[in-house]
């Protein structure tokens, strides 16, 4: 019984102190990353398609935009690249944006499956 205490306390030690040394990790060579989910209008596979496409920029490491919900999720670097800047894009490829409304030439060149005013 004294050899099982004993055995639980060693590895309870070995436990903590790698949970320790990983929380005092130099994280200041990480890029910083943010997550944003924002509405984009649009309705369907091909509208996924080109709103995934002109989200993902330079700075942006994953854009995922779903059908149902006509929500868009951008894992992005703020230093790199502006959310406003990503919203202006969608609008001028025809998707309308809570800050921004696609002009109507390009909602209006959007193929037909994808009009979704």
């Amino acid at each position: 019984m004294k050899t099982l205490k004993l055995l639980f306390v060693a590895i309870l030690a070995i436990a903590m102190s790698t949970t320790v040394s990983a929380q005092t990790k130099d994280h200041s060579t990480m890029a910083m990353t943010k997550t944003e989910t924002i509405k984009v209008s649009g309705k369907c596979e091909s509208c996924k398609a080109r709103i995934e496409k002109t989200a993902k920029v330079d700075g942006v490491t994953k854009a995922v935009w779903s059908d149902k919900t006509k929500m868009l999720t951008i894992v992005y670097n703020p230093s790199k690249v502006k959310m406003d800047d990503i919203q202006k894009s969608l609008a001028a490829v025809g998707h309308d944006t809570p800050k921004y409304k696609a002009t109507d030439k390009a909602y209006n060149a959007l193929p037909g499956c994808c009009k979704y005013r």
